[in-house]
């Protein structure tokens, strides 16, 4: 017997068996991330910017790390799973919603791989140990970006370009889906905490990436009255209409400042480097992923650009990087209840759509302690209630 127990020791000594998993050699960690489209859109361009910083901080070699793109929503995606399988990556991640049911059919074939989806809402109720959801607290940038957006409107107002109820902002989105409600809701927020008598109108443009219509839809935006504009929407659109009319843009997924010099204030940007890190250092040391992970600025998960000296509001570094300390602290809350109305009352419950199924049923109440409680019943945001202030402009 004690033979048998010292060749299993020895066995375990060599292959690195840990009570969690495997460690592995960091030389041999391979890594895949599958994008929707390529860097020309600014949101894929973001999480392969931040493959590119995690490779450069952890010291990973070029054939330690693939990157592919123009990955449609469809059955393509798995046969990128499957390619990136067969070249030997440990870890596979996706950047776009509709990705996620063909990774869980690749987690299901390939249990020896890791497989992480962005903004997907499955993986607690899939219960898979190798398929896990991310997001990150971008409301928190959203809703810093949104002072910046404020401190510009007012301003305006000072120096008479518009009057209070003039203070109008508009809104470039992609769908009516929560992850687009949750950002601009709490990019309004953020503006109305400064100045009070701002409204906003959103239009929809139905696609991700449509350079032509998100243009289309800022200057659609502008026409309609709005004296600022920021989107939720993947291409250079919006800023560069905002630009050619001289209206102050709030852009998203990084500066565009060197495109915009004269209307760019600041962008808020997930830093997916961070995950990326997380991951690769739990396959790294044997390590459970978790299954729903989020960050926020205090994790270095949130993150605002710097902000244009020359379109933003005088005072605007120092009073965002107060909101920015105060997010990190727990004294904001960025959809406390005291903020906003729905049809002129307070909310004092809501049940949100937290366990998807195919009619979307509302099955977790998220209102507590005066907040709806974003990203924490599952990663990918939640928040879908239209709030007063803010006028849909059409329905996508």
């Amino acid at each position: 017997m004690k033979k048998i127990m010292l060749l299993i020791l020895c066995l375990v000594a060599v292959l690195g068996v840990t009570a969690c998993g495997k460690d592995k050699d960091d030389d041999k960690i391979k890594i895949g991330l599958i994008c929707l489209h390529d860097e020309n859109s600014t949101y894929d361009k973001n999480f392969i910017d931040a493959m590119k910083e995690m490779q450069k901080e952890l010291g990973l070699s070029a054939d330690q790390v693939i990157i592919k793109t123009n990955v449609p929503e469809n059955n393509d995606c798995l046969v990128a799973c499957k390619d990136l399988v067969d070249r030997g990556c440990d870890i596979i991640i996706a950047d776009s919603f509709n990705h996620e049911d063909f990774l869980i059919q690749a987690a299901k074939q390939f249990k020896d791989v890791q497989f992480c989806h962005a903004t997907g809402t499955k993986a607690h109720t899939e219960k898979l140990s190798n398929f896990h959801n991310a997001f990150a607290n971008i409301y928190e940038g959203r809703y810093a970006a949104g002072v910046a957006a404020g401190l510009k409107l007012n301003q305006m107002i000072e120096e008479g370009k518009i009057t209070k109820e003039q203070a109008v902002m508009g809104y470039v989105g992609a769908f009516t889906y929560a992850e687009v409600i949750s950002g601009f809701t709490s990019f309004y927020l953020g503006a109305k905490s400064v100045c009070p008598t701002v409204t906003m109108k959103v239009q929809f443009t139905g696609s991700w990436y449509d350079e032509t219509g998100e243009k289309e839809a800022a200057n659609a935006l502008i026409k309609a009255g709005c004296v600022l504009i920021s989107q939720h929407a993947d291409s250079m659109g919006a800023p560069t209409a905002c630009e050619t009319a001289g209206v102050p843009n709030v852009s998203y997924n990084g500066s565009t400042v060197s495109a915009c010099p004269k209307t760019f204030i600041v962008s808020s940007r997930i830093n997916w480097s961070k995950y990326y890190a997380y991951v690769y250092n739990c396959v790294k040391e044997g390590k459970d992923i978790a299954v729903d992970w989020t960050g926020g600025f205090a994790e270095g998960s949130v993150e605002l650009s710097a902000i244009n000296e020359q379109a933003a509001a005088p005072g605007t570094k120092e009073k965002v990087d107060a909101v920015i300390a105060d997010l990190k602290a727990g004294k904001i809350r960025v959809f406390s209840t005291e903020t906003f109305t729905v049809d002129g009352a307070k909310l004092t419950s809501y049940m949100a759509d937290i366990d998807t199924d195919k009619d979307f049923t509302k099955d977790t109440e998220v209102i507590a302690d005066g907040y709806f409680h974003e990203s924490e019943k599952r990663s990918a945001p939640a928040f879908d209630i239209r709030i007063d202030g803010i006028e849909y402009l059409n329905v996508k």
